[in-house]
């Protein structure tokens, strides 16, 4: 590697690693001023609050990196272009393709850094912060129902209306249905624990419908075999989008096994691949600002310029997953095209400087 690719890289590098520094603190002090209204909810104190602000920065850097890698090369570039520093590259015979290159490499760095913090840290810091959260707080895990969870088990569906910080199950209700969708058992159990391959069942009181008459009966504890494993409970903890690429893909298998539609999780797999991507992306929209803006006022106008960029490759994420969900569009398409649109606004952008 070149003397000149190096300076670039180290340049680049510690400017996009000081933006993203600014950014997180900046989020983290959001999630300090909104975990204040837990104080003093059961043994929920400073030290949760503090432990759970910290927990919830990988989260944070997995969501601001590709921002944090267009504002960073753009203030960098910018730097080298008030100094004059890339009129001297260009006239010493550097072209926009070499630039390209030694950008690229900051890119592809950061992208492999987003993608391993998104799959290895940020799923078990979450998850460990919303447990920190729900054990200080002595509250239960939130279901989108007020009756609780509802899971499609093969014939069954199953109602459970609390979950445990281990994963077991609290009030249990079992509906299983024959092959023609009539009503055959219910079966209520006070609590469940997985233990090895099947869940163990206290206090079951379970009701048979059969042709002419109706049993009750009741048991201490049962066993009850069940396609629910714990780890797909892990998806009450964390959001889809702060799920590792495994879990999603473990969780959509389970919904459409069951027949059930897993068009949010789709999309949130395919995002989770290609969102490390966009740092690539930002790093060559960022290259034809540092020759756009050689006349152009200060760092504040370049910081600026890419804060609204990256607002709006944020905001356009957002609108493309809702209007996929909407309108059922291919996940892979939904989860694809702002950052495609970003692509081919920065491969015309570099066109025209090069024309230029």
């Amino acid at each position: 590697m070149s003397i000149l690719n190096r300076y670039l890289i180290r340049e680049i590098t510690a400017s996009i690693l000081l933006v993203m520094l600014a950014l997180l603190a900046m989020f983290s002090f959001f999630d300090f001023i909104g975990e204040l209204e837990n104080i003093g909810r059961g043994s929920y104190g400073m030290r949760q609050m503090l432990m759970i602000v910290l927990l919830s920065a990988p989260g944070h850097v997995y969501e601001v990196a590709p921002v944090a890698v267009l504002v960073g090369t753009m203030h960098a570039l910018g730097q080298l272009s008030r100094y004059s520093e890339l009129i001297v590259m260009r006239t010493s015979g550097v072209s926009i393709v070499r630039l390209s290159g030694v950008l690229l490499r900051v890119g592809l760095m950061f992208a492999v850094v987003t993608f391993l913090v998104g799959e290895l840290v940020t799923p078990y810091s979450e998850k460990t912060a919303k447990r920190l959260r729900i054990k200080a707080t002595d509250s239960v895990i939130a279901q989108d129902f007020r009756s609780g969870l509802w899971v499609k088990d093969g014939n069954s569906f199953v109602n459970v209306e609390d979950v445990s910080l281990n994963a077991g199950l609290l009030n249990i209700h079992i509906y299983e249905f024959d092959s023609e969708f009539r009503l055959r058992n219910i079966t209520n159990a006070k609590s469940g624990k997985f233990d090895k391959e099947q869940w163990a069942l206290q206090e079951v009181a379970q009701i048979n419908f059969e042709k002419n008459q109706i049993r009750r009966k009741t048991f201490a504890d049962a066993n009850w075999d069940s396609l629910i494993r714990p780890e797909l409970l892990n998806v009450l903890l964390v959001q889809p989008e702060k799920m590792s690429a495994w879990n999603l893909y473990t969780y959509i298998h389970h919904l459409r096994i069951n027949k059930q539609k897993s068009s949010r999780y789709d999309i949130a797999l395919w995002a989770k691949l290609i969102y490390p991507l966009a740092n690539v992306v930002m790093v060559l929209l960022a290259l034809p600002f540092g020759f756009l803006q050689q006349r152009a006022s200060g760092a504040s106008t370049k910081i600026m310029a890419g804060m609204m960029l990256g607002i709006i490759y944020q905001v356009l994420n957002k609108v493309f997953v809702h209007l996929g969900l909407l309108y059922d569009w291919p996940a892979l398409f939904s989860a694809i095209t702002p950052t495609l649109l970003f692509l081919l606004a920065g491969v015309m952008m570099l066109r025209w400087v090069n024309r230029h």
